[in-house]
């Protein structure tokens, strides 16, 4: 595949800005430029995760800080709002932070997530580091995604050619298994005349929420080293202005768009030990909204920022650079939050894009699957279980009672948005659910597998959803039920399991039911992975559509399976 013409014009940039980097650090006292600064505006995006069409629910609100919300996102609006971001400041960069595509809407992810890029192409976006969810389908697919090409398999099936991103696809922290770099670490951007060094990393962990197959023959490295080598790299060329995109996150303890009531977490982390040379850290992963000041290990403030997910937020960062330095002049730094508010008038080039991919996708997304009684609820209960995810493992374990399944578990992190009662603007009813309602909450085609696990390790699994530093309780089927203590230590806090209303021995087998990515080992939960006598099941999709098909209308369970005690 061919570089696109954008591609190729950023690494013609990065050789340009080290000869000029050169020339200017070489230049005698008599030759420096006139004193004075140059304003560049940095606007960077997080997560939008092929949200085309604005987001429903509490997935498109924004919460304000005294706590009333204001619906946010869609494509269209998003262009519109980077176009009056750009006009205030002539010299502005626009960017994102990762998960651009994956785990999309049906109208995104049935054409292999190309509308998106062909959006983000449309914008203008010039950098962009990868996210977990760029790697879904693999390597050879994301270089598909970068550099264009129709799918392997399925051809072009939204428009009879994809000719790539126009952008670069950055990751300094990314390897082949020998050590050498899967991706570019980093590009050069001129705004104003200044070179502004633009550093991507995503997080070290990323094999543990990405299937082991999708990134065979990939490593992920320490972010902070990946980044402090690529920051020297840019020192060494003379390109004093830096920003990275950084794909991890913290998360918040409440508050508006700018609030900074992060948890202490692994983007601070890094942020405290990422090289001072480097002048803003944009953020994402988390899916929350932040705006804090962390010094450098100079003690320098400087912004570590993140804007919600699917394109409800805009992260904005105002520099001034000292012309003759080429530096930034960190305490003139200003940054915010702007919400993507939907009283504009949405750009009408996304506009029509958009509706083009509504329009080919349509015959299937508004195909109705089944209905139900009321919400299903992605968000759970006190306990963690929720109505979505009670019907979910219900489904996962209907479709594989084949295999001898006697339970089903499923990854909190894999359900992607709630089905509401509510008819959706399509307008096919209330309580209908659609196939594109089905494939907007399971996008990502995960395999069920039966394994066989002994009464110990099922104990062991659900344990390891408490760590010292995250909580993920997954969702069981109606034949699983146990007891957690909020107060007891990590690795003790599971009692009282039944399946079938039978306490469990943990001497006995038991056939339980999970995706692949879970029976690798996904989500930190590697107890999976002991597992034996594994047998094949249908697409996770699949199963919760054959569920609807079956138990039509479906009613928002009880939240009984999982009970917490102090």
């Amino acid at each position: 595949m061919s570089p696109s013409p954008r591609v190729l014009r950023r690494c013609v940039a990065v050789t340009a800005a080290t000869l000029a980097a050169v020339t200017v650090s070489a230049a005698p006292a008599s030759a420096a430029q006139p004193a004075g600064t140059t304003d560049v505006r940095l606007i960077t995006f997080n997560d939008f995760h092929g949200n085309l069409e604005p987001p429903s629910g509490s997935s498109g609100r924004v919460t304000l800080p005294d706590g009333s919300t204001v619906n946010a996102g869609g494509a269209a609006y998003l262009a519109t709002h980077v176009k009056q971001l750009e006009s205030e400041v002539k010299n502005s960069i626009l960017l994102s932070a990762g998960d651009n595509v994956g785990a999309s809407p049906v109208a995104s992810a049935l054409f292999h997530d190309e509308p998106t890029i062909e959006f983000l192409n449309e914008m203008g976006v010039q950098a962009s580091v990868v996210g977990n969810h760029e790697f879904d389908e693999g390597y050879q697919e994301l270089q598909r995604m970068q550099f264009g090409g129709c799918h392997p398999t399925d051809g072009c099936q939204f428009r009879d050619t994809y000719r790539g991103a126009d952008f670069p696809f950055l990751g300094s922290n990314v390897y082949f298994d020998n050590g050498a770099p899967a991706l570019l670490p980093f590009t050069v951007e001129f705004s104003g005349g200044q070179p502004i060094g633009v550093i991507g990393a995503t997080l070290k962990d990323l094999p543990t929420v990405v299937s082991a197959e999708a990134i065979k023959g990939l490593e992920f490295g320490d972010e902070v080293e990946a980044i402090n080598r690529t920051s020297g790299w840019l020192d060494r060329l003379g390109i004093k202005a830096q920003v990275v995109l950084l794909h991890q996150g913290d998360n918040t303890q409440g508050g508006g768009p700018d609030s900074c009531t992060v948890s202490p977490g692994p983007a601070s982390q890094i942020a405290k030990g990422v090289s001072a040379s480097v002048d803003a850290i944009f953020t994402g992963h988390s899916h929350q909204q932040y705006n804090c000041s962390i010094a450098d290990p100079a003690g320098n403030p400087r912004p570590v920022i993140q804007g919600l997910s699917f394109g409800r937020l805009l992260s904005v960062v105002d520099l001034k650079i000292d012309k003759r330095t080429r530096d930034v002049v960190r305490g003139a730094t200003v940054a915010h939050n702007e919400i993507v508010t939907r009283d504009v008038e949405p750009d009408p080039a996304v506009g029509k894009l958009v509706d083009e991919a509504l329009t080919k996708a349509a015959p299937i997304a508004n195909e109705q699957i089944g209905t139900i009684t009321g919400d299903l609820k992605a968000a759970g209960a006190a306990s963690g279980e929720s109505a979505l995810g009670d019907v979910i493992a219900d489904a996962q374990l209907a479709a594989t009672t084949a295999n001898g399944a006697q339970i089903a578990i499923t990854n909190p992190g894999g359900i992607r948005a709630d089905l509401n009662y509510a008819s959706s603007p399509a307008g096919e009813g209330d309580g209908v659910v659609t196939y594109g309602e089905a494939f907007t909450v399971q996008p990502f085609g995960n395999i069920m597998q039966t394994i066989t696990l002994t009464g110990a390790n099922l104990k062991n699994v659900l344990e390891q959803q408490w760590t010292a530093t995250t909580t993920r309780i997954l969702q069981v089927s109606s034949s699983l039920h146990y007891t957690y203590s909020a107060s007891a230590p990590v690795g003790s806090k599971v009692r009282d399991i039944t399946v079938n209303g039978t306490p469990v021995d943990p001497a006995a087998t038991y056939r339980v039911s999970v995706n692949n990515f879970l029976a690798g080992g996904g989500d930190g939960f590697t107890e999976f992975t002991k597992g034996s006598d594994l047998a094949g099941g249908p697409v996770d999709l699949d199963a919760l559509i054959a569920y609807f098909g079956a138990h039509s209308p479906v009613a928002p369970p009880p939240a009984d399976r999982i009970t917490v005690v102090a």
